[in-house]
């Protein structure tokens, strides 16, 4: 799963910034508490990289000839005791004042602890790579790290119908430009609740976050995500998945609040020599958004696994 959909918060941060703060005619003249530096422009070379990798996809495909359900369920399970490491690529074509595409890399990687034999803890870091376009007239676009969230879930060990976890999620301000991060700390509560029934695996992940420190200059952070997931797990490994992020943020206008995507796509787990890795592509249309962001993007993940070795 995913942070808040990191191109639109940083739309409606310019949006709201200069709604609440503007002084003169000029649309987002004081969108930055201080003169933001400009960088050489960014060329999309993380698009070269991608294409790169997916020319290797071709010679994965012909998987081993038994394909593990379980591994591809446990790949969809957010909260799986499964250390997996998502690579998640959003792009998003035609945003900023330019209409120019811009791409969001989150590294995020997902580890389990065993507390006890009753309990077991999640840990997932999402760390961003964003690079955007001229967002407004004097916001230049940029690329750089964005805020890491650490989420950590509290699960039961032993899953039972309905398998669920829940814990404090915490963003921090690490932002490498001013634009691409809050320079808040916040925290917050997220849960996650799923089911298993057959093929099917659905479910949905929910998060707040409340800013609680930081400068008094910039916009407090009150920001909900939730993420409804559905996968129909196919024959040899294939499955039809659906994994919209559903975004608000209660600091602005009920007008510039919502990102709501809807799409889906396909996936399949393919091995790399004894490496089994989760790849899948999803599309969506965002039937509601802010000012300035993207009428549609796309998704790609590649998710390697290491599944606990089988005694035998």
């Amino acid at each position: 799963m995913t942070n808040i959909t990191a191109l639109s918060q940083l739309s409606k941060r310019v949006l709201s910034t200069d709604r609440t703060e503007r002084r003169s005619n000029n649309a987002l003249s004081i969108v930055r508490e201080a003169p933001i530096p400009r960088p050489a422009r960014f060329r999309p070379t993380f698009l070269a990289i991608l294409v790169a990798v997916s020319a290797l996809f071709p010679a994965a495909l012909p998987v081993w000839a038994q394909e593990s359900s379980e591994i591809a369920k446990q790949a969809q399970n957010p909260i799986a005791s499964l250390i997996s490491v998502p690579l998640e690529n959003d792009f998003n074509p035609q945003t900023g004042i330019n209409k120019e595409d811009s791409y969001v890399l989150e590294m995020k990687p997902v580890v389990p602890f065993k507390l006890s034999d009753d309990w077991t803890l999640i840990t997932r870091t999402i760390i961003p790579v964003i690079q955007v376009p001229d967002l407004a007239p004097t916001v230049d676009g940029t690329t750089g790290v964005g805020d890491v969230q650490l989420s950590l879930f509290l699960s039961p060990a032993k899953a039972g119908a309905v398998i669920w976890g829940a814990g404090p999620v915490v963003s921090f301000p690490t932002a490498s430009q001013e634009i691409l991060g809050t320079k808040k700390l916040s925290v917050g509560p997220t849960v996650v609740v799923l089911r298993i029934q057959g093929h099917w695996l659905f479910g949905t992940l929910v998060q707040n976050l409340f800013s609680v420190a930081g400068p008094a200059a910039r916009a407090d952070v009150n920001q909900m995500l939730m993420q409804p997931f559905a996968n129909y797990n196919l024959r040899h490994g294939w499955y039809l998945t659906s994994s919209p992020i559903i975004t608000a943020n209660w600091e602005v206008n009920s007008n510039q609040r919502w990102v709501v995507p809807v799409g889906g796509g396909v996936g399949k787990i393919v091995h790399f020599g004894k490496l089994p890795v989760n790849i899948y592509t999803q599309f969506f249309r965002n039937v509601e958004r802010p000012d300035g962001t993207t009428s549609w993007s796309a998704r790609f993940q590649a998710q390697l696994l290491f599944p606990k070795k089988q005694k035998e």
